[in-house]
């Protein structure tokens, strides 16, 4: 399955017209443990860029922003039972909610491993 990533280190998996939705290992080193998580309720509308859900650690509370508009069909329960996960396997079980793409096409606008990678490495 595809995967892209956005600036925000948002990561998305796409399978058909399904995509499922997570911070980058980057992310969560960046934040720290992770002691929260609120994810969106099934039937969210999301818009590309908007607030999905939110992610508090002890270093800080953060957006999680949507990397294309679509509508929730699974928010991670499993993660906000225990919010480590995000730590522990961010890009696998911890993953944050699953959405209908409304326009595929925005995945065009995200970046792929290589291109995160670079871009991972220029900051």
């Amino acid at each position: 399955m595809p995967r892209f990533y956005t600036e925000e280190h948002e990561w998305v998996e796409v399978d058909g017209e399904i995509a499922t939705v997570g911070i980058t290992d980057f992310a969560q080193g960046q934040l720290g443990d992770i002691v929260f998580v609120e994810v969106p309720d099934t039937g969210v509308e999301l818009t590309k860029g908007g607030d999905a859900a939110v992610v508090e650690s002890v270093k800080a509370a953060s957006d999680i922003y949507a990397p294309v508009d679509g509508t929730v069909t699974e928010g991670n329960s499993a993660l906000e039972e225990d919010p480590a996960l995000a730590n522990s396997d961010p890009e696998g079980e911890g993953w944050f909610f699953r959405m209908t793409l409304s326009d595929k096409a925005q995945l065009d606008g995200l970046m792929d491993s290589k291109g995160y990678k670079a871009y991972c490495d220029a900051l």
